[in-house]
């Protein structure tokens, strides 16, 4: 491995350490010739994951959209930033476990859902919510009585 600073042709491992679940390695390099550290990561390159959308449309799975819905349902709760990003982590992990390129979106949503109602009953409402479509209040009661 190159440094980024010098471009000297070597550098030295000083830690490493696994990261994502197994799924990648972080090593922190330093360079014999200047001195500096940074930081490098290895990763398993995978195919991507498409989204199968209920209009039957498809896109690359994106975790930013997962990020993003477990934070919209989570605002003013106790669920912390590791907790979600917890959660982030297991529903890819139970993805990737379906050994199959395609999902379902609203078999993410479920993975999503069964997670947060684990955790915080108020961010699985909100989200339950959004993913599956209450039209009423009733809805509403429906999904607070299953609780």
């Amino acid at each position: 491995m190159k440094c980024v600073f010098c471009l000297n042709s070597t550098t030295e491992v000083v830690e490493t350490r696994v990261i994502n679940s197994g799924l990648a390695i972080r090593r922190r390099r330093k360079c014999p010739k200047c001195e500096k550290r940074f930081t490098t990561y290895e990763r398993l390159e995978v195919l991507p994951i498409l989204v199968i959308k209920r209009d039957g449309r498809r896109e690359k799975f994106d975790e930013q959209k997962v990020r993003q819905g477990i934070i919209k349902a989570s605002e003013k709760t106790t669920v912390t930033n590791e907790v979600i990003d917890d959660i982030v982590d297991k529903v890819w992990n139970k993805i990737r476990q379906n050994n199959s390129t395609e999902i379902k979106s609203v078999e993410i949503g479920r993975l999503i859902a069964d997670e947060l109602k684990k955790i915080d009953r108020i961010a699985y409402i909100r989200f339950a919510s959004v993913f599956k479509r209450f039209v009423d209040i009733e809805d509403l009661n429906n999904e607070i009585k299953k609780l």
